[in-house]
Formats: structure tokens, C-alpha cells, sequence
């Protein structure tokens, strides 16, 4: 079973194009916000038409532009939920339930509405209304909703932001279940790479309006393509790039020239993760003089704020992350060298 997406959609300044392709499993939508995710879900289930493109699930045409198809959401078989879960106030859970089967043909509605009230720890509540539940509750019985359509395809809207964090886990681990036992193809959007890292087998990145392709999560992480891609994934070490040679680059805003891995392309950027970066005794290869600009007490670590000989504001600082036996002895002003080991260099694209 397979999802394929290609749209374009115009939104005055915003210019929304999305091309990608998703097998069985959870694909993941990953962006900051405003960036088109949660469009991109609107377009696929049908709540909003793209001027441009096609989208088929499974084989069945779901929108082309070219051929004029355009099904309707009630014919899309795509089950959408939504961020607040957009059940009904005035209902109950049991009714809320039961509205999902309207119109449709049901031999044992009650055993079908039982079954999930089952599946998803619900039992007791029947009569309760969405104010009288927790939002963990909540997000079960939308869930419990949408597989009574029974859907070809979840589109998941960012379906953990509205919970306090102290649900936040529990909720995330059954999700978890629910989208292992789902068959078909699951979309989520979210602006959280740890959402992404733990929940999503592939991932495509959105910047600004565009996603092109998908790759799997473990990629994204180790060998991100762009900038936009590789700061989403949590990293904070980034600078302009001018290539060299095959194998050796400069780092124009921390100031140093460094060897690294050959690259196809002549990268615009440099990137390396905190917790990959080096202390050194004494300068070499790869290693940058630096100074000591902050030293923040996290809770398992010390985070180290460096000026590099390219600055110490900005892209030109280096964001260093050291247990705390290692750090004590660090303060404000102190000289320290720092190796980027040429295989945890990033080269990146512009975009």
C-alpha cells in the first residue's frame, strides 16, 4: 500500500509544492511551523483542493488536475485527525462514536462501537462529553472515530502538541501501538524530531513552502542534505563553506580550514553536532583554537559556548555538550582546543 504526492498549491506570498512518495508505515512531515504541514494533510484528505498535482492511495486517484479528478473527502477514505481532535462538545463518547458510522452500511454497529471502546480503554466512559476528559482520553476516542471510517490512510496533525508533558510519553507509546497494527499508510506532522526519530520509519523535510522526496529517519540524522534539514534535527554547530579540494574545505565563519569526507557537490555548508565535537590538548589536524565564552549547568551536562578564530557571536560560536566530571574546571575566558573529526563533518546543500 502506497501514498503518492504531488502538489502545488498558491496561497498569496506562500507557495506550497510538495513531491513525495510513502510505503506502509509512518512517514513523517517534519517542519517548522507555518512551513505548509498541516496544508499538505488539508490537500490529501480533501478539506482543501491544490491548484496543480496528483495524489492516489494505493493506486486509487484521489485528485489529478490534469484529468480533473477531485473525489470528496467522504469518498477519500482518508481518516484526518485533527490538533484540538475536533469531536463534537455537545456528544457523548458513545455518540461521538457512533456518528462515525453514519451513512454507512453496518450489520453490529453496537458490536463495532463496543469493540473499539475496548480496543482503546474507553469502556466506562461512554457517557462522558469531551470537556469531562482528559487530552489523552480525547485523542483516544478521535482515533476511535476515524478507524471506524475504516480508512486506507491516517493523517495525523501534530496529534501530541496539545497534550500537558506529563501525558505527553504515555500517550506517544500508544500511539505507537495503534500505527504498528495499522495497515495502511500513515502521514504525521509534527515539528518534533524526537516525535520523528522514535514514531517514523521516513521523513520528508518541509522549508518554507517546498518538500522534495523522502528519506529514512536514520539518513535524515546521520547524513542530513540541507541546512533547513539539518537544523531541524536538532543541531546547533553551523557554517558557510568554501571547497577546497576533494577532501578539505573552509569553514568561513569559524575561521579554520579542515580536512573532511569527499563530497559530490560543493557544499554551502558545514555543520557537526555538539555532542561529536572534541577537546584536544594541543592544536593539529583539524583542531581549532578557541575561547571560552559561557559554561551552562544543564541537567546531565555542561554546555560550553567557544569563539572560534572566526568570532564569537552567531554562526562563528561553537556549541560544545561535556558530562559534568569533564567541565568543572572550565570558566569564562579560558583557551580550549576543539576537534571536528572529519567523518561527523555535515556538508550540506543551500536547499
Amino acid at each position: 500500500m502506497s501514498l503518492i504526492v504531488r502538489i502545488e498549491k498558491d496561497i498569496g506570498a506562500f507557495h506550497l509544492r510538495v513531491n513525495f512518495e510513502s510505503e506502509n508505515g509512518v512517514h513523517g512531515l517534519l517542519g517548522a511551523s507555518g512551513c505548509g504541514k498541516s496544508m499538505t494533510l488539508r490537500c490529501i484528505a480533501g478539506v482543501v483542493k491544490p491548484d496543480r498535482g496528483h495524489i492516489e492511495v494505493n493506486g486509487r486517484v484521489l485528485f489529478d488536475s490534469e484529468t480533473g479528478v477531485d473525489l470528496p473527502p467522504q469518498q477519500r477514505r482518508v481518516g484526518l485527525l485533527f490538533q484540538n481532535y475536533a469531536l463534537f462538545p455537545n456528544m457523548t463518547v458513545e455518540q461521538n462514536l457512533r456518528a462515525a458510522l453514519r451513512g454507512q452500511k453496518s450489520a453490529d454497529e453496537a458490536g463495532e462501537i463496543a469493540a473499539m471502546l475496548r480496543r482503546f480503554e474507553l469502556t466506562g466512559l461512554e457517557r462522558h462529553r469531551p470537556s469531562q476528559l482528559s487530552g489523552g482520553q480525547q485523542q483516544r476516542v478521535a482515533l476511535a472515530r476515524i478507524l471506524l471510517t475504516k480508512p486506507e490512510i491516517l493523517l495525523l496533525d501534530e496529534p501530541l502538541s496539545a497534550l500537558d508533558s506529563y501525558l505527553r510519553w504515555q500517550t506517544e507509546l500508544e500511539l505507537a501501538d495503534l500505527l504498528d497494527s495499522f495497515t495502511g499508510p500513515t502521514l504525521l506532522v509534527t515539528h518534533s524530531r524526537e516525535e520523528v526519530h522514535r514514531l517514523c520509519r521516513t521523513v520528508t523535510v518541509l522549508d518554507h513552502g517546498r518538500g522534495e522526496g523522502s528519506v529514512p529517519v536514520s539518513m535524515l540524522f546521520s547524513a542530513p542534505e540541507t541546512l533547513s534539514a539539518c537544523l531541524l534535527t536538532g543541531c546547533k554547530n553551523y557554517s558557510r563553506a568554501e571547497r577546497l579540494s576533494e577532501n578539505r574545505i573552509r569553514a568561513v565563519d569559524w575561521g579554520a580550514e579542515l580536512s573532511c569526507r569527499n563530497a559530490a557537490f560543493d557544499p554551502a555548508y558545514v555543520a557537526i553536532r555538539a555532542h561529536h565535537l572534541e577537546r584536544a590538548d594541543a592544536p593539529g589536524e583539524n583542531v581549532i583554537s578557541c575561547g571560552v565564552l559561557r559554561v551552562v549547568d544543564d541537567v546531565f551536562s555542561f554546555i560550553v559556548m567557544a569563539a572560534t578564530p572566526g568570532g564569537d557571536s552567531g554562526a562563528s560560536r561553537l556549541r560544545l555538550e561535556l558530562p559534568k566530571e569533564d567541565c568543572p574546571q572550565l570558566k569564562i575566558g579560558d583557551a580550549i582546543y576543539l576537534r571536528l573529526p572529519p567523518d561527523r563533518l555535515m556538508l550540506l546543500k543551500e536547499r
